[in-house]
């Protein structure tokens, strides 16, 4: 049973070695992390890179290590267990070692031997291990005479006194110390470090000077004899006064960067409990040599005349995250060699002309997220050297005047307008996120002469009045009109002249405008053209020769393209047209053939390259799809077999309409008044009897009076029939018997509105009816109005009708009307002259200046 025991023991022992070197990657970089190892795994002689981190690691001793002699990085840190113990001479076979670390352990107990005989480590961590002071205050790291970079932040160091074996680390540089608890540093406390300088010294978040009662004069300059380009003591919560006589304690200790940013100085918006710095807080900086300094994250509402005038060297000074509301008359006093001034993410509300005097030097200013919505318009006359000024994220309403310099941002205010104010030589200009509406301001902005990079993305451009052209041999090469409402612009054809002068331009972004459809020769001058993104519009078809020929990158994603020219991209290296609606029949059957062989680099994935039509093929991708059977003639086919069958049966629709209207047009004329009678409700129009006392006179000849009778009289004359609606004159009926002829046809024509003379072969042989039509047309010179009507009845020639003057006189200006042959023409014949009864045509009256002629005299 007890060798049952045993073997299972092995057993269990030797998985746990498989399965622990399995977990590690092979060759020379060793990755053990999250393996669950409890001591340190065999790994090959040769390996460079061993991580160990993350694992359940307790120990570390002499043995645990074999001879490594490549081995140059170590890490175990982070373990899940502790606490984590270094053994004496734990690391003495890597020879070779150059990174140790052991952070993060939690609580790391070291033997004081733990470090020995590693002399070319020059990287050394051990940030959150419980450590204290004593780390530095014994001789734990003397052997180690090639450290470089010391990291103990996040341990409980309480006091700052290492131990003299600093004097002969001289390649340390760096040393972090940032998260412990050291109240005090004063002169004396590092004489170790004396004679070295520090490329980084950091101490950032200790609780330094918290004593009230701390004697600065004793405490002395806890930097005597050691130079420094970082130093940072940021996090530490000085007030303006301890500020002040922490600098006066390091008058004369070099500094190059001082960082002292999360302070508490100033006393920020509506309160006075904390003054603000003045002009004695950083005085005992005159002689440090400080470059860069950083009082960040403060709350410095107000900087105080001449606060910075004894940092003569000062050229970077940043000021963001402060609540600095005010800027007083030379608060700049004395920085005449600073180049950079970051005042972003304050709360400063306007700009003075006096703002920034002192600053003749100043290439950049940052002043993004403030409030500024007032810009005094000499604000920045006096910078000469100004190279950017960022003004993001304000409430500028109107645009400032600059002077000349290479980057202007504007982006995220609320500039409605860029107006008439001149921008020089600004190379860079950033108008993003405004309110700009007018189009015609981009014609203001490319006055500039030098300006190479325009954005004006997410505005509210819509319109476009322009006061000015685009100047030739401008130098923009970058272009942003996204995200706004071109659409609108080039819709009512405006401005479709904006890119004809920008031959330089390489950029165009034309993103997310609505667009439908791509003005005719919109890009003609765009001859240097490399990249258009035309995305998130609406565009479903792009014209032939649309795009130039320079373009080589092209992005078309999320439009409505459904079976796109494949010439348009031929000449492309980059191409985007997913997320289209691609409608995949036959017409595509070339685009994906072309998609598969193609050079063009397809951006995006192909699976994002869909057809959307028809349902069969719905988010296939278009490499995908297997369109067979797509020869060309044969795709023709129904569609010439359909255009056959629609020709073919409306040619017999209409010729069938056409003959059964011929023959019966007489009935269809009839079924045209009824419906029209009962769709409209037609009233018939009142005929007025107060001027005349008949509708018409009848002028015919006496043989020719039965088919009068029957033919008009019956369907016309209301004494005929009540559905008869005209009051007629006619000789048999109407003329006074005994009454000489001559008379009664006088009056029949001057008591009628209308005279219709009925024109036979009898009419012309009865020389009544001639007088007769002789007084209807006297009727028509003497009142100016078209009241004969001449109906020709019969088979009469034009011949037989122009032999007789007064007929042929009618004819020269008017029309007659000929009685229909068919007896289906009748009602519409009849409802015909109904309307030129009723008709009141007047006639222009002719000019009464006769030319005078010469009478002969006849003797």
């Amino acid at each position: 049973m007890l060798h049952h025991l045993v073997f299972l023991l092995g057993m269990s022992l030797v998985a746990k070695e498989i399965f622990a070197t399995s977990c590690c990657s092979q060759g020379q970089n060793a990755l053990c992390y999250f393996c669950n190892l409890t001591e340190v795994p065999h790994v090959p002689k040769d390996t460079v890179v061993l991580l160990l981190s993350f694992n359940k690691i307790r120990q570390v001793n002499a043995s645990s290590f074999p001879l490594l002699e490549q081995l140059q990085i170590l890490e175990i840190g982070t373990q899940f267990v502790f606490p984590v113990t270094i053994g004496k001479a734990a690391f003495r076979n890597l020879p070779n070692l150059r990174m140790l670390d052991l952070g993060d352990n939690k609580i790391l107990n070291l033997d004081p031997d733990a470090f020995v005989e590693l002399s070319n480590v020059h990287t050394l961590r051990l940030y959150h291990n419980s450590l204290e002071e004593s780390i530095l205050e014994e001789d734990y790291l003397r052997d180690m005479i090639s450290l470089e970079y010391l990291d103990l932040s996040g341990n409980k160091i309480k006091s700052l006194r290492p131990h003299r074996l600093f004097y002969h680390l001289k390649s340390l540089q760096i040393v972090n110390l940032k998260n412990n608890h050291i109240s005090t540093l004063c002169e004396g406390n590092l004489d170790s470090f004396q004679g070295k300088f520090f490329i980084l010294f950091i101490l950032n978040s200790n609780k330094f000077y918290y004593t009230t009662s701390m004697d600065w004069a004793k405490c002395g300059n806890p930097f005597k004899n050691i130079a420094l380009d970082t130093l940072d003591l940021g996090g530490n919560g000085w007030d303006a006064d301890i500020m002040q006589h922490f600098c006066t304690a390091v008058n004369g200790t070099s500094i190059v960067f001082l960082k002292l940013s999360s302070h508490i100085m100033g006393p920020g918006f509506g309160f006075k409990n904390l003054k603000d710095p003045d002009n004695h807080t950083f005085a005992g900086l005159a002689r440090s040599g400080v470059r860069l300094l950083d009082i960040s994250h403060g709350y410095i509402f107000s900087l105080n005349p001449y606060v910075f005038q004894s940092l003569g060297d000062l050229e970077l000074l940043n000021l963001h995250y402060n609540k600095i509301n005010q800027i007083q008359k030379q608060a700049f006093f004395g920085l005449r060699n600073l180049g950079t001034l970051n005042l972003s993410y304050n709360i400063l509300g306007e700009l003075y002309d006096y703002t920034f005097e002192g600053l003749q030097n100043v290439m950049h200013i940052d002043l993004q997220q403030n409030h500024i919505g007032v810009i005094a318009g000499n604000s920045f006359r006096d910078l000469t050297r100004l190279k950017m000024v960022d003004l993001r994220d304000n409430a500028i309403k109107t645009l400032p005047s600059f002077p000349a310099m290479i980057t202007l941002h504007l982006s995220d205010n609320k500039l409605v307008s860029v107006g008439n104010q001149r921008i020089h030589a600004t190379t860079f200009l950033n108008l993003e996120r405004n309110r700009l509406d007018n189009l015609g301001d981009l014609y203001m902005l490319l006055q500039v002469p030098d300006v190479q990079y325009i954005l004006l993305r997410q505005n509210r451009l819509s319109y476009c009045v322009k006061s000015v052209d685009v100047i030739e041999n401008n130098q923009l090469v970058y272009l942003d009109l996204g995200e706004n409402m071109l659409k609108l612009v080039w819709d009512r054809g405006l401005c479709l002249d904006v890119f004809r002068a920008l031959s330089k331009l390489e950029v165009l972004h034309l993103n997310n405008n609505y667009l439908t459809t791509l003005p005719q020769d919109i890009f003609s001058g765009l001859t240097s053209l490399n990249r258009l993104n035309l995305a998130s519009n609406l565009l479903s078809y792009l014209s032939p020769g649309v795009f130039p020929e320079s373009l080589k990158t092209l992005n078309m994603s999320e439009n409505q393209l459904l079976s796109p020219a494949l010439e348009l991209f031929m000449t492309l290296s980059v191409l985007d047209i997913t997320n289209n609606r691609f409608f995949c029949d036959c017409t595509l059957n070339t685009w994906t053939a072309w998609l598969n062989q193609t050079n063009v680099t397809l951006a995006g994935s192909e699976n994002d390259t869909y057809c959307l039509l028809p349902p069969v093929f719905t988010r296939v991708p278009l490499s995908s799809v297997a369109l067979d059977g797509c020869n060309e003639d044969e795709l023709q086919k129904p569609l010439q077999f359909s255009l056959f069958i629609f020709t073919s049966v409306t040619l017999i629709i209409f010729l069938t309409a056409v003959i059964i209207f011929s023959h019966f047009r007489g009935t269809c004329f009839v079924w045209y008044k009824t419906i029209k009678g009962a769709l409209l409700k037609e009233r018939k129009q009142a005929i007025d009897t107060s001027a005349y006392k008949y509708d018409a006179y009848l002028c015919y000849s006496n043989r020719d009076f039965e088919w009068v009778q029957n033919s008009l009289l019956k369907h016309l004359d209301s004494q005929y029939s009540e559905k008869n609606r005209f009051t007629l004159c006619f000789e048999e009926r109407d003329f006074l018997p005994g009454e000489e002829q001559i008379t009664n046809i006088r009056d029949a024509i001057w008591n009628s509105r209308k005279t219709i003379c009925i024109v036979t072969r009898q009419f012309l042989k009865d020389g009544w009816c001639v007088e007769a039509f002789n007084f209807a047309q006297s009727r028509y010179f003497c009142d100016l109005k078209d009241v004969l009507i001449m109906v020709v009845v019969g088979s009469l020639s034009q011949y037989q009708l122009m032999k007789y003057k007064p007929i042929r006189v009618f004819a020269q200006r008017s029309q007659y009307m000929q009685w229909p042959e068919d007896h289906q023409d009748v009602d519409w014949f009849l409802n015909n002259l109904s309307h030129q009864i009723l008709k009141e045509k007047k006639v222009k009256k002719k000019s009464s200046v006769l030319e005078m002629q010469t009478v002969r005299t006849i003797s």
